[in-house]
């Protein structure tokens, strides 16, 4: 007679290979997350996310922050890097005034709580054209004062969803730059190279670009596993369609949980208790 099983656990990602494709300082979180589940992981920081900020333009927000009803970030990289701009400026987080905040995604409300601040607005679509068009539908936005905090490579549509059909007055601060980083040389690159991998995890538009970029240099030996491609989001996966990437798994969640969800729902193994 067969055994019968009395449970299945979800899965997990033992003898995985997984490739991240963020910068070392934020894939740590979903790196340990990947291992905890038994996977192995190879960093290919496809990007480096650095603070830069004009100094002009950091003066002329500041001086007009108590004019702005609402502030709005992009990512987890901009409500870090104002707010270390912020705190050279000012000593006390009620300098902010009474500004609401909005966040494109869970992720980036969850940095925006640290700073004790309460998130007034999540669209329920973690991306800036949904972000933008709630806000039109939650209040009349009306020549009301937004800030929205960005870096060098951000899309722009959010700004112009808010000025062109909200007929908001919208003023944009970038705290951050996105450059291209050339991996040629790394020990994870060449283990890429000679052994390939189960995924490859992007995280971001830019990220897709640089590997795009940098394909000679990850071009895959005759012996190496191409790998699946996992995006964190629709945006990130309408680029890798546009440059022949296919997209063999998206994140629900547009999150570090959210990529973790969908690694085990497309390479996860199950784990019979």
């Amino acid at each position: 007679m067969a055994k019968t099983v009395k449970n299945v656990e979800r899965g997990n990602l033992s003898g995985r290979r997984v490739v991240l494709t963020r910068n070392r300082e934020q894939s740590g979180e979903l790196r340990n997350k990947i291992e905890a589940l038994g996977g192995e992981v190879l960093e290919l920081p496809l990007i480096k996310i650095s603070p830069y900020c004009e100094p002009k333009a950091l003066d002329e927000i500041f001086a007009e922050m108590g004019s702005y009803e609402w502030i709005v970030f992009t990512s987890r990289n901009g409500v870090r890097y104002f707010f270390d701009f912020f705190f050279k400026r000012f000593k006390d987080i009620r300098c902010i005034g009474g500004l609401r905040v909005a966040c494109v995604g869970e992720g980036t409300a969850a940095e925006i709580e640290k700073y004790h601040l309460e998130v007034d607005f999540v669209p329920k679509e973690a991306v800036g054209e949904r972000l933008a068009e709630g806000l039109i539908e939650y209040q009349n936005l009306d020549n009301t004062k937004i800030l929205v905090i960005t870096g060098n490579l951000n899309r722009d549509v959010l700004v112009k969803t808010l000025e062109e059909k909200g007929h908001a007055i919208v003023d944009t601060l970038k705290v951050y730059e996105t450059e291209l980083e050339d991996l040629g040389d790394s020990e994870d690159a060449k283990s890429f190279r000679q052994k390939g991998a189960d995924v490859i995890v992007f995280a971001s538009s830019s990220a897709v670009d640089s590997f795009v970029r940098q394909a000679r240099a990850l071009q895959l030996g005759l012996k190496a596993k191409k790998p699946l491609a996992c995006s964190i989001g629709p945006i990130t996966s309408k680029v890798m369609q546009e440059v022949g990437i296919k997209v063999d798994m998206e994140a629900k969640e547009h999150s570090t949980d959210g990529i973790v969800a969908s690694l085990l729902d497309g390479i996860g193994g199950n784990v019979m208790l």
